[in-house]
């Protein structure tokens, strides 16, 4: 036979087409460029800070894993949206969805309801595994701190929810953006990190992203006990802002996906 033996050319074939995915797929070089570039802005970022506050760092572990827990908030906030879209696109339920009365909004909320009780159940094993491991109270931060977390929620919302309308948009090859995208926000967000550390540049787009205040009001909680007001009320209307774009974006999507027949894409 033909095939018999191994051919260094048929290797190269396979390669090839590998190669020519790339082409004019932007997407595919998320995993090649995105990941390890996000990785370095964020641990660089939290080195540098260490280094200039070797000294003066208040509370090294409610710094950190308060941080964290307010982080996993957001992502799965996201999360929720995101992943309960791509439920329905990988058991082909989309169709049944949008050919059903069901309205956008209808969808979403639906999506976001559920999600706060995925977002419960997440956070609590987290805040558990903080206590128990690192004898770590979360909710020694403060109660001043549960309005952030109602911000950081929204935040995580509209993220899901543009997610969400770029998948519909671009079609299932673009389902990475569903754990990608929030995590986009997060060199901006001064999560571990506050906001003075960033570059100029990279500091102008962290005061247009909610959860940077959300943040930076944790460490003034942590630092001086002060509840952050001015943080709240940026974070909230940055908060309403991105959640308008997002419902007003996946509105638009959809209504054109419908009308060129895109969600056949989705289908078996």
């Amino acid at each position: 036979m033909s095939g018999e033996g191994f051919s260094w050319g048929r290797v190269g074939g396979v390669m090839l087409r590998q190669a020519y995915l790339h082409k004019r797929t932007l997407h595919r070089w998320m995993e090649i460029l995105y990941w390890p570039t996000l990785d370095v802005l964020l641990w660089g970022f939290i080195t540098l800070y260490l280094a200039r506050n070797q000294s003066g760092l208040p509370g090294v572990v409610a710094f950190f894993l308060g941080a964290l827990i307010l982080w996993d908030i957001l992502f799965r906030a996201q999360q929720s949206v995101a992943i309960g879209f791509l439920e329905d696109v990988w058991s082909n339920n989309l169709l049944n969805v949008w050919i059903s009365p069901v309205k956008p909004v209808e969808y979403l909320t639906g999506s976001i309801l559920i999600g706060v009780a995925r977002v419960g159940i997440g956070v609590g094993v987290a805040i558990g595994l903080a206590a128990a491991v690192y004898g770590f109270n979360f909710f020694s931060i403060g109660v001043s701190l549960a309005p952030f977390i109602l911000t950081l929620a929204v935040m995580g919302w509209a993220i899901g929810i543009l997610t969400t309308a770029l998948i519909l948009r671009f079609g299932p090859s673009v389902e990475e953006l569903a754990w990608a995208l929030a995590f986009l926000f997060q060199p901006f967000s001064a999560v571990f990190y506050p906001v003075r550390v960033l570059p100029v540049v990279m500091r102008g787009i962290a005061h247009v992203v909610p959860a940077s205040h959300v943040f930076e009001g944790m460490r003034q909680v942590l630092a001086r006990g002060a509840f952050p007001s001015a943080e709240l009320v940026r974070a909230a209307g940055l908060d309403l802002l991105y959640l308008i774009i997002a419902v007003l974006y996946f509105t638009r999507v959809l209504r054109i996906v419908r009308d060129r027949g895109l969600l056949s894409r989705f289908g078996e």
